[in-house]
């Protein structure tokens, strides 16, 4: 039970962390805000783009996570890079 909660957890870590970067990207870099700036992205097809930087923090994530010896729930951060490369794949 404990591997599912901490798998689940490196999951939502991931997620989180991916969305913040691509928050921090489009408000920083782009000057607007976040949902116009998705939209933006999406019509001009660079929304894998825009995912694959927000997943630099999953990295971040990943690097911590390893050196604290947490290694189930860096394997969820893992899964979520993996789902959302996925999904950015078929949108």
């Amino acid at each position: 039970m404990i591997k599912k909660t901490d798998l689940l957890i490196g999951f939502i870590i991931g997620i989180i962390a991916c969305f913040l970067g691509m928050f921090l990207y489009i408000t920083i870099a782009m000057h607007t805000d976040f949902l116009k700036g998705i939209q933006i992205m999406k019509s001009e097809g660079h929304l894998g783009k825009i995912v694959a930087l927000g997943s630099i923090l999953d990295l971040i994530a990943f690097g911590i996570l390893l050196k604290m010896n947490k290694e189930l729930i860096a394997r969820g951060v893992v899964l979520s890079v993996i789902i959302l490369t996925i999904i950015t794949l078929f949108i």
